[in-house]
């Protein structure tokens, strides 16, 4: 496995489907080691969730949409929430992805959670923002959050077919 440069995430961008599309500013997100994708939206979680044995018995936690002021920034208090990313991430079948957070995020007292992007996963991400901060943390629609860094495998047998693919979209 090899972490793609930024050299070969934009090569993949530009081919179809694009490995990134709906991104914000190509220049500000395109990192020397991944790319930055950056806030859509944010929801509180309103009821309890279930994993089971088997995804027959999966109940996914309702949410409900936060509203951005007029000015585009949210406040937010400590607590859990879900954000959905402006980006749509199009992986061929030899590339995954893992998200990691901006350390500005970090440094303002606020954390994300995700999840591997499986290849061959299409869609518009969701992931878990944490706000540890006990003054809150404010945050402005588009905003770049999360890093997505991608790798090349060695081999590929399959490719993600999930609940997932093509959420959001």
């Amino acid at each position: 496995m090899s972490i793609l440069a930024k050299e070969d995430i934009l090569e993949l961008i530009q081919t179809d489907p694009p490995l990134v599309q709906d991104y914000q500013d190509l220049d500000a997100q395109l990192q020397t080691n991944g790319f930055d994708l950056s806030l859509r939206s944010i929801s509180v979680l309103t009821s309890a969730g279930r994993l089971a044995l088997d995804n027959s018995n999966r109940v996914i936690s309702r949410q409900e949409k936060l509203e951005f002021g007029a000015d585009g920034v949210l406040h937010l208090a400590p607590g859990v929430y879900s954000i959905i990313y402006n980006e749509i991430v199009n992986l061929p079948r030899d590339v995954m992805a893992l998200g990691r957070p901006r350390s500005s995020l970090l440094r303002c007292g606020a954390s994300l959670h995700t999840a591997v992007w499986d290849a061959g996963y299409s869609g518009r991400s969701e992931s878990l923002l944490t706000v540890h901060n006990p003054l809150g943390i404010d945050l402005e629609k588009d905003a770049r959050v999360l890093q997505l860094v991608f790798s090349r495998l060695t081999r590929t047998s399959e490719s993600y077919s999930g609940r997932y693919q093509g959420e959001n979209t």
